[in-house]
């Protein structure tokens, strides 16, 4: 009875992470296949005419706003990326003065 015990309690660890994971299962595709979804509306054909547009304007800025302001983000930090670089390696290449 003793060994028969002991058998059982090794076991309970098991059980217990295989009903968490079938739990885990079932929400997961509860989630997943729900019913109530909103109907989504097709933007590709809308976005594809506004890329394909010829109007004179860089296809990295034809998204707006956004999209000017992203580039204009990006030419700064690199600006001052190269600008902090530069120095860096201009400090590095004089001696430093003896005391």
């Amino acid at each position: 009875m003793g060994k028969r015990k002991r058998l059982c309690e090794a076991r309970r660890p098991v059980s217990k992470m295989l009903r968490n994971l079938l739990t885990l299962r079932h929400v997961s595709q509860r989630a997943i296949s729900s019913s109530s979804r909103r109907p989504l509306l097709n933007k590709i054909p809308d976005k594809q005419k506004l890329f394909q547009e010829d109007n004179g304007i860089p296809v990295h800025l034809k998204g707006g706003v956004g999209d000017a302001l992203f580039y204009r983000g990006t030419m700064v930090l690199t600006v001052l990326g190269t600008g902090y670089a530069l120095y860096e390696l201009f400090i590095a290449a004089m001696p430093k003065k003896q005391n």
